[in-house]
């Protein structure tokens, strides 16, 4: 028997946008575009493995779900699992790798790992959190923007740190059903008091939302776009389409790639970087706060330096390609395997 997940999902979301419309007409902008953008996503001619990837999250298996945590490092959903049951969602889940953002739980309880599934993603997405959490201004009864949400690990946290309203966005065809699938068994443990779902996936960039000039209109209290910046060809581009989504005195929390070095640093890769063809720009942590003042951000601050290590992105069972030590130079892990310096991230928290 086939679930409806993501058909529940996505009428969540419409009623989420029409409420909003109420008190922001500009939302209206987004219901418009909404049936466009949600079935680009599952068309085949665009995303080959779109109606594999429908599948896996229509055939999960309904539980009796005990509690949801969603403010735990890993988020957690205790329910009664039966060894037919987890043998049927490892394999459907597995399905949809490889997962990059984690970690996640389904079934035992939080830290029992043997009577649940654990999905050990990539990136120790937890550690992150960790960095940039206690740093916020607070998300309770706050409306937020995930920009690159990737499976909407960090979006979960959001609603789980009391953000009334939370939409991630990432245009990826896997982690939108990703999310689907955690969605399938999160269900209604982050709704409102109402009954609607706190929290949302739009699987658009962030140069498709509509923007808005008139002040007054924006929709976000808080914006994060964390591990963006460095995949744009335009750094100001981006960081003046993240301020055109915030309300005045909202909160931008920007985490990206960075260098050692002055206001003038700024690493531009000649090819590649850590492997990845797609880093344009990688700024000095002085150059970064110049970069946000220029595009009209205010009380910038870098709150947190870490350079990544190959405990908190590394190789594992779901996900089973090359990932930090092979990008890594085998004799000095300092340096990347171009030569340039090893990742190291900023956190830098800005008012509009």
């Amino acid at each position: 028997m086939l679930n409806d997940t993501i058909a529940n999902a996505e009428r969540e979301l419409y009623l989420t946008l029409l409420t909003l419309a109420q008190e922001k007409p500009s939302a209206y902008e987004w219901l418009k575009q909404l049936p466009t953008w949600l079935g680009d996503i599952k068309d085949k001619a665009n995303y080959a493995h779109a109606p594999a990837y429908q599948a896996s999250v229509a055939r999960l298996p309904n539980l009796t779900v005990n509690s949801v945590d969603l403010n735990s490092d890993t988020l957690t959903i205790e329910a009664n699992l039966s060894e037919s049951q987890r043998k049927q969602t490892t394999a459907l889940l597995k399905q949809l790798m490889p997962w990059r953002k984690g970690p996640f739980q389904i079934g035992g309880q939080i830290g029992d790992d043997e009577s649940g599934i654990k999905i050990d993603t990539e990136w120790h997405s937890d550690w992150k959190w960790q960095r940039v959490a206690p740093h916020l201004g607070t998300l309770k009864g706050r409306r937020v923007l995930d920009v690159g949400g990737g499976s909407g690990y960090h979006g979960w946290r959001m609603a789980g740190a009391g953000a009334d309203t939370v939409i991630i966005i990432d245009p990826s065809c896997l982690f939108y059903h990703q999310f689907m699938a955690i969605r399938h068994f999160v269900g209604t443990a982050d709704a409102h008091e109402t009954g609607r779902y706190r929290t949302h996936y739009i699987p658009v960039p962030l140069e498709a939302l509509p923007a808005s000039s008139d002040q007054g209109s924006q929709l976000f209290d808080t914006v994060f776009s964390m591990g963006v910046l460095y995949h744009r060809q335009s750094p100001f581009e981006h960081l003046q389409q993240l301020k055109g989504q915030l309300v005045k005195g909202g909160e931008l929390v920007l985490e990206t790639l960075v260098i050692e070095g002055d206001t003038n640093t700024v690493l531009v890769p000649h090819d590649r970087y850590a492997q990845m063809n797609n880093v344009y720009f990688l700024p000095s942590v002085a150059a970064l706060i110049g970069w946000l003042e220029k595009a009209g951000f205010t009380d910038v601050r870098c709150v947190d330096v870490a350079v990544t290590s190959t405990e908190e992105q590394r190789k594992t069972e779901w996900m089973t390609y090359h990932s930090l030590a092979d990008f890594l130079d085998s004799n000095d892990a300092t340096k990347t395997v171009e030569g340039y310096p090893a990742p190291m991230r900023a956190t830098i928290i800005a008012k509009k």
